[in-house]
This record gives structure tokens, C-alpha cells and sequence, in this order.
């Protein structure tokens, strides 16, 4: 066996995509705890989180085309998670919110060069062995919940900066573990790619997809930017929290493992209205039953729609509806359009309502709106439209 794809290799790899995965699982829950710690109002808490996403729409863009031409994956990556730790020191002495915007703004421009290149890696080292990809991802899933929990826990017995200092020590660690990492020798540099996605992108199906996908994470924005915080107002301790967040990520990964047979049965379309309806109805059931834990509990399980299957459903989709060549392309619109416009434009929207709690009703149901119109955008089509190019 090649050095590349030698146990240590596995191993760092899977070390690399725990810390960055556990780091996801501190930043993404617990950012507006520490955010009202800090004192900032709802609007302020919002409007942060959408700078924070728009660099989404930006960064992985300008990293893989720097990638692409260079053919220096691991150098990007190393670059990234270095500038990822080197901007994020500044969070420890922002308490002014523009400041705040600009270090954590800067944090995610560089943070977005690191999983595209561990991808890439990965694919490379496994030499497209989907099995050992599913084992290695399945760390990311394990950092997540783990640092959820640990998190969640924390928050109990220390401050409300609790997660920028465990933040700080995994980015830390992911920075040591990508000098771990080796380039296998047969990445080159790619050509451009010649074929327009405009037209694609005006077809009819093509648009809605992007659309239902937009209002999707849209509706996200409530959950993302004031969960936890949410959860707290409401009596529920740091762990509980925590408990509730890693569960929803342990439903979404059972779920990628029977996605494929449920596309096969059902199809695309179906799969995607239900996923957008059933998200609405786990936002309207946050909004206005949150304090019976059990509907709290039982709601968490719905991410294992409003994410895992739809995200599944919608890279199949992909894949199977546009021209191979510019299949990267597609999806980096996709991530793009739903994931950084639909998501800053929701966490802006959530930061507006939500008024230090008084307005999380309203909140988290203008969220179920915008869900269930996802799913009835996708009533203007038909699902042999969706499916018809499979």
C-alpha cells in the first residue's frame, strides 16, 4: 500500500475532519449564546451571523479556483486553518460590534478553504473507495456531537465565552493536525472548463430547486442564530441543549445511510416536498410548544429530514439532472444561492423578529412559513420533471 494511503494517513485524516466538524458543532449553536453574553441585541446577533454566512457565497469560490490552477491542496488547506487561528484571536478582545463582524467575517473567508481541500485529499488518498469515505466522514459526525455536548456542558459551570476558548483550542488542533497530512502525487492542476452554467441555471426546474433549497436554509436562521439561546430563556440547562443539538446531527447521519433506497423508491420530488413540510412543522412546533420537552425531543428528529435527506436528495438531483462536466459548478451554486444568500438573508430576518426572545414565536413561524413554501414552490413542477433525466 502506498504511503499516501497508509493507516497514518486514515488516521489523520479522521483526526482533521473531527476537529473541523467539532468545531462546527461549538461555533454554529453556541455563537449567539456567547454573542449575548457580550451583550449584543437580537438585531446585532443577526446581522453578524449574516456577514458570517455570506462569506460562504464568496470564499469556497475564490479557494478552489486558486486550488484548481495551483494543483497546492494541502498548502491552501494549511494556509486556511493557519489564517483561520491567526483572525480568530482577535474574538478574545472584540466586545465593539463592528470589529467583532470583521474578525469573525475574516475567520469564515478563511475557514472556507479547509473542507473543500480535505475533500479533495480524502477522495485522492481512498482513491475513491466509498467505503473507507464513509468511515472517515463519519468522524466529522462523532467531533460534531461530541463538542456539542462538551459545550453544552460547559456552559453550565463557566462563562458565556466558554465556547470561543474551546473554539480557539480545536482550531488550534486542526491547524496540527493538517501539518500531519500528506499531497497525493497525482493531484495536477485543471483546466478550465468551457461550458456555460447560465443556461442550466435558467431552466425552470433548475430555478425552482434553487429556490425551494433558499427558503429552506432561509428558515434556518431562527434555529442557527437562537436555539441555544432560546433553550436557555426557556429553562433548559447547557447539557440538555447540547443533548438535543447532537441528536438532531445523529438522526441526520442514520439517514444518509438508507437516503439512496429512499430516492430510489420515492424519487426526488416527493422526497423534497416532504422533507420542506415536515421542516415547517418542526419550526411551528419550536415556536410554540418548545417548553413540553418531549415535542422539543421528538422535533429533533425532523433534521434528519430538514438536512440529512433533503441535502442527499438535492446532491442526487444534481448529479443526476445537469451535464457531468459541470457538476462542481452546480453545486457550488447550489451551496451559494441556498446555503450563504438564503442563509444570511434568514439569520438577518431571525435577528429582526426575534427581539430578545419576546418575538421567538413569531419567529420560529414566519421560519415555518418559509419551509412549507419551499415545499409548495415545488407543486409547480412535476416529479417526472425532477426525476426525468435519471
Amino acid at each position: 500500500m502506498a504511503v499516501s494511503s497508509s493507516r497514518f494517513a486514515i488516521i489523520a485524516l479522521s483526526l482533521a475532519y473531527a476537529l473541523y466538524f467539532g468545531q462546527l458543532g461549538v461555533i454554529t449553536p453556541y455563537l449567539g449564546v456567547f454573542l449575548d453574553g457580550r451583550g449584543f441585541t437580537s438585531v446585532e446577533i443577526g446581522e453578524l451571523f449574516a456577514v458570517i454566512t455570506l462569506a460562504r457565497i464568496i470564499g469556497p469560490s475564490l479557494w478552489a479556483g486558486v486550488a484548481d490552477r495551483t494543483g497546492k491542496i494541502l498548502f491552501i488547506l494549511r494556509l486556511g486553518s493557519g489564517l483561520t487561528v491567526l483572525s480568530f484571536i482577535g474574538v478574545f478582545w472584540a466586545y465593539s460590534f463592528w470589529y467583532l463582524t470583521l474578525v469573525m467575517g475574516l475567520m469564515m473567508m478563511f475557514w472556507t478553504a479547509v473542507l473543500p481541500q480535505l475533500e479533495v485529499l480524502t477522495l485522492q488518498t481512498i482513491e475513491g473507495d466509498s467505503k473507507r469515505y464513509g468511515r472517515i466522514r463519519l468522524w466529522g459526525s462523532i467531533g460534531f456531537i461530541v463538542l456539542t455536548v462538551l459545550v453544552g456542558q460547559a456552559l453550565d459551570f463557566f462563562s458565556t465565552d466558554a465556547p470561543i476558548y474551546a473554539s480557539m483550542l480545536v482550531l488550534i488542533g486542526l491547524f496540527i493536525s493538517s501539518l500531519t497530512l500528506t499531497q497525493p502525487q497525482n493531484l495536477k492542476p485543471k483546466a478550465a472548463v468551457a461550458v456555460r452554467i447560465m443556461p442550466f441555471l435558467r431552466d425552470k426546474v433548475a430555478l425552482l430547486f434553487l429556490l425551494s433549497n433558499a427558503l429552506l436554509q432561509l428558515s434556518f436562521g431562527a434555529y442557527y442564530g437562537f436555539f441555544a439561546l432560546y433553550m436557555r430563556d426557556l429553562g433548559y440547562s447547557g447539557m440538555q441543549t447540547g443533548l438535543l443539538i447532537a441528536l438532531g446531527v445523529t438522526v441526520e447521519v442514520g439517514i444518509f445511510l438508507v437516503a439512496q433506497r429512499l430516492i430510489s423508491r420515492f424519487g426526488v420530488w416527493r422526497l423534497m416536498v416532504f422533507c420542506l413540510l415536515a421542516t415547517g412543522l418542526r419550526w411551528l412546533v419550536l415556536g410554540t410548544l418548545a417548553d413540553m420537552f418531549w415535542l422539543v425531543f421528538f422535533s429533533q428528529f425532523i433534521h434528519a429530514l430538514s438536512f440529512g435527506l433533503n441535502h442527499s436528495t438535492s446532491m442526487h438531483f444534481i448529479h443526476h439532472y445537469f451535464p457531468t462536466q459541470i457538476h462542481g459548478r452546480i453545486q457550488a451554486a447550489y451551496i451559494s444561492l441556498a446555503f450563504g444568500l438564503g442563509g444570511a438573508v434568514g439569520n438577518y430576518a431571525a435577528g429582526l423578529m426575534w427581539q430578545q426572545g419576546a418575538g421567538s414565536m413569531l419567529t420560529f413561524s414566519a421560519a415555518g412559513a418559509c419551509a412549507a413554501a419551499g415545499g409548495l414552490v415545488l407543486l409547480l413542477i412535476t416529479p417526472q420533471q425532477m426525476d426525468k433525466r435519471q
